[in-house]
């Protein structure tokens, strides 16, 4: 038994309930293979997706740029610096399974994420100064065939809140 097993039981003994929320927890973690293969997925994503936009001439002002009401994929200076651009990247695999063939990945960006895209926009418009300044949300979708070959993306500009 590993020392933090051995902790874990030992504590849950003097709290009772708590041991139950531990074994929850480290059920969880089973699945945390899945979770950091997904995150490496994203990540990759992203990198593709702010080197796209520099390309185009946007600045990245910024990268998983956390706020109290969530997280901003990239934050970008449109060229020219006429307004700023909340950027929303979905990455999927494709041929691996039907689930993750089935819709494209702009198609996640559904109402209910694009209204709290407005919230963390809204935040940072008033924390940076850029009230002044229109924000726009963009969503880079990045789609990896199954294999090592190159991933196709797709820029929607001025997607709408």
């Amino acid at each position: 038994m590993a020392l933090w097993q051995h902790l874990d039981r030992r504590f849950a003994l003097i709290y009772g309930r708590v041991y139950e929320h531990a074994a929850r927890v480290l059920s969880f973690s089973a699945a945390r293979g899945r979770i950091d293969e997904t995150r490496v997925l994203g990540n990759r994503g992203e990198k593709l997706a702010a080197k796209l936009l520099r390309r185009k001439g946007y600045l990245i002002l910024g990268r998983n740029v956390r706020v109290p009401m969530g997280e901003a994929d990239l934050v970008c200076e449109h060229p020219g610096g006429e307004a700023i651009v909340v950027v929303e990247v979905k990455t999927r695999t494709r041929g691996v399974s039907e689930a993750s063939d089935s819709y494209a990945p702009e198609a996640a960006v559904d109402p209910a994420k694009r209204a709290k895209l407005r919230t963390i926009a809204s935040h940072l418009a008033r924390a940076n100064g850029w009230l002044d300044r229109p924000v726009w949300l963009d969503v880079v979708a990045v789609e990896w065939p199954a294999g090592d070959k190159r991933p196709t993306m797709r820029h929607i500009e001025r997607v709408p809140w």
